[in-house]
């Protein structure tokens, strides 16, 4: 009798040993297939590259008040910058934002350092040869300052005279068209202070941007507007999915007022729709 009741536990705990072993199986098969769907999943979400996963990695010089500027911690802020943040939040994607003088850019997207310039570059064709550009997502416009005791009004009144740029910026063809005694500095906000302070005659530079720096007492005054022009994210040209993706986000960010908004807070007005 003892040995047939022995059998009988033997038996029962083989046949729980067998159930538990089948259980897990399953279990390990459905796992396998869970983690198959998601991988499908995050391929199907992610079908354009990025230097770091899971991150908009975008630069900015933070050297164009008020588009960009570096606070006292190093950290970089500035309408450029909040704009940036709201792409990153639509595409779902953590804000990297990189500081990069201006002049290298373009060739820091171009050769994939950066996903993405948010750095108020304006339209160009030259710079189209290089990088592919989003919708715009401010008009500006390139204006001439100068010291207030100056009788310069025009373009054409910069004959011969010492005109400031930043490096690399668009406007340099407005000033190589009536002088050849140019002068460049890292930043437009840094060729403004020193207009104020008496060197060369004067700026060209984006008519926000002298704004601003008046309104932050430079004794510089606007004259003639010389153009208007669109400022776009600028995409590698083998990245075409991010673009589309970042054309969908501002698209979304217009149409919900986020742009707008963005902008009054750093201009008082809305810079992001296109001037009548």
């Amino acid at each position: 009798m003892k040995k047939y009741l022995l059998l009988i536990a033997l038996s029962t705990i083989m046949l729980i040993t067998l159930a538990a072993c089948g259980s897990s199986e399953e279990s390990e098969g459905t796992s396998g297939d869970s983690n198959e769907s998601d991988s499908n999943d995050s391929a199907e979400e992610t079908e354009y590259d990025l230097v770091e996963e899971g991150k908009f990695t975008f630069a900015a010089s933070g050297e164009f008040r008020p588009f960009s500027m570096t606070d006292a911690s190093g950290e970089m802020t500035g309408f450029d910058i909040d704009v940036a943040h709201a792409i990153a939040e639509e595409l779902g994607l953590e804000p990297n934002p990189q500081k990069q003088k201006f002049a290298s850019i373009v060739e820091g997207v171009k050769t994939n350092r950066f996903d993405a310039a948010v750095a108020s570059h304006t339209i160009t064709e030259e710079r189209q040869q290089e990088v592919d550009f989003s919708t715009p997502y401010y008009y500006s416009g390139a204006q001439i300052f100068t010291r207030p005791d100056s009788d310069v009004e025009t373009l054409e009144d910069l004959e011969g005279l010492e005109v400031a740029l930043s490096k690399g910026s668009t406007y340099s063809t407005y000033a190589e068209e009536v002088t050849d005694n140019i002068k460049t500095y890292d930043s437009d906000v840094v060729a403004l202070q020193s207009l104020a302070k008496g060197r060369h005659d004067a700026v060209i530079t984006d008519f926000l941007t002298g704004k601003e720096a008046s309104g932050e007492g430079l004794e510089i005054e606007a004259k003639e507007m010389i153009e208007r022009s669109e400022q776009a994210v600028a995409v590698s040209k083998e990245n075409e999915a991010l673009l589309e993706e970042i054309n969908a986000a501002l698209e979304t960010l217009r149409e919900d007022g986020t742009l707008a908004e963005i902008s009054e807070e750093y201009f008082g007005e809305d810079i992001t729709t296109l001037p009548e």
